[in-house]
């Protein structure tokens, strides 16, 4: 079973507001490149490695 964090969560890991990944989401269908799971209850889950994913590709994008 894969490990999910909540929009709220996810933003405060990353230092922003939940807001931001919901525009996001909203506009783009994406917050760089991740997609969230809709829960049955409205919920967005988004995948637990998504700040290990978006580091990553941070630090692809400086090597370059």
């Amino acid at each position: 079973m894969q490990n999910f964090f909540t929009t709220e969560a996810l933003a405060t890991r990353l230092g922003i507001k939940p807001q931001t990944l919901r525009h996001a989401l909203c506009t783009k269908g994406h917050y760089f490149g991740l997609r969230p799971v809709k829960a049955p209850n409205r919920f967005l889950l988004w995948p637990a490695d998504s700040i290990e994913r978006l580091t990553a590709s941070a630090n692809a994008g400086e090597q370059q």
